[in-house]
């Protein structure tokens, strides 16, 4: 049960990053920011995939020493 509990986990955390993302990317496509925002969204974009698939990586990690 834990294990379910721990994977339900990071599908929940990873679909509000997910959603983040989505909405970052929708912005610069829909509204006229300047050069300044752009940039910075730009940056929190990648950041956000970055910890998608550092939470993702992590939690195989994990799963070995919390169920095996």
């Amino acid at each position: 049960m834990e294990f379910w509990g721990f994977t339900i986990g990071l599908i929940g955390k990873v679909m509000v990053a997910f959603t983040a993302i989505a909405v970052h990317h929708r912005f610069l496509k829909e509204h006229k920011v300047d050069e300044g925002v752009f940039k910075a969204m730009k940056r929190e974009r990648f950041i956000g995939i970055l910890g998608v698939i550092l939470m993702i990586i992590g939690y195989f990690l994990e799963i070995p020493s919390r169920f095996l």
